[in-house]
């Protein structure tokens, strides 16, 4: 019953955060919002919305292990899974700005996010604020940038959504509001089910089943895209993803509820295997070939996943 709960659970999230996409554009179309704004901001942060919704029933329901697994488990599998099988699959080669801007922010989030916990034991309202201002700083910036180089996110838009009836918009925004709202409440239920049938904890769930599942939008999209030999997918998008899940996922669960460190294995673990991938990707880009993410770079992120996966069970 537990398993079924978080597979129903895990559909429901990707039913409701596309749902939840798809009106919050076409809402931003009704209020002439351009597309370059829609791609860098509404679907950044709509597209977060199944692991914001997973960490704050969480953290409201008192297992803030899952909070915190949720979003450090999604970050190591965005890099490790997602990036690695991409790979794989096709090399991606990596953004101008990646070295400059992006990294440093996610590197930037990640630090202030372990010294919360190092430090207190917790993420409070003020620290989930500080990591909240950071990603609108993160924003603005972008912004800025797109305006002067041209409207790159444009391509991450569906322009059909622009002749969306109102009655659809209303629709679509309730389905994906109930999609979230249950899928996070029987995933969590479900995952804390197995981790006390099977006798494994919270934390390892969280950062392993329910990391890959709300991953498996990234996964299957950049899979897709990798198949098909598109370019559109790219280093960026996926560190702009951890970026959000740290600032945004985080910092507005804490301050709607604050998350308190239950698990020493987080800290002392989990966040240093979140560390240890974001800070393997800069030697990784100077490898020969440089600034270029090949094939057997993927296998040596995929392996490592799978190293952390087995490690984390074993524990």
């Amino acid at each position: 019953m537990d398993i079924f709960l978080v597979i129903i659970g895990l559909i429901l999230l990707v039913i409701g955060g596309e749902f939840l996409v798809r009106s919050s554009v076409a809402l931003s179309f009704k209020f002439n919002i351009s597309k370059m704004i829609i791609g860098l901001t509404v679907v950044s942060f709509a597209t977060s919305s199944p692991e914001l919704l997973v960490s704050l029933q969480a953290a409201l329901s008192g297992y803030s292990d899952i909070s915190l697994g949720n979003v450090i488990g999604s970050n190591i599998a965005n890099i490790g899974l997602v990036l690695g099988l991409t790979a794989i699959i096709s090399s991606m080669d990596t953004d101008t700005d990646f070295i400059k801007f992006n990294w440093p922010v996610m590197m930037i989030l990640t630090g202030m996010m372990y010294l919360f916990l190092y430090t207190e034991k917790n993420i409070s309202r003020l620290e989930g604020g500080a990591l909240l201002l950071v990603i609108i700083v993160f924003l603005g910036v972008l912004i800025k940038k797109a305006t002067t180089k041209g409207a790159k996110s444009e391509s991450e838009v569906d322009p059909s959504l622009e002749q969306t009836s109102g009655f659809k918009i209303i629709l679509w925004l309730l389905i994906g509001a109930a999609g979230l709202y249950f899928g996070s409440e029987w995933l969590v239920d479900g995952a804390v089910g197995i981790a006390e049938s099977y006798e494994v904890s919270e934390r390892v769930i969280s950062v392993t089943m329910i990391a890959i599942g709300t991953s498996v939008p990234e996964l299957a999209a950049s899979v897709i895209a990798a198949l098909k030999q598109e370019k559109g997918l790219s280093l960026g998008n996926l560190i702009g993803s951890n970026i959000f899940n740290i600032g945004s996922v985080i910092g507005l669960t804490a301050i709607i509820q604050p998350i308190f460190l239950q698990s020493e294995e987080v800290l002392t673990n989990d966040i240093f295997w979140m560390i240890g991938f974001s800070l393997i990707l800069v030697p990784l880009i100077f490898i020969p070939p440089k600034k270029v993410i090949s094939r057997y770079k993927g296998v040596i992120l995929f392996l490592a996943y799978i190293l952390f996966i087995l490690l984390a069970f074993r524990s």
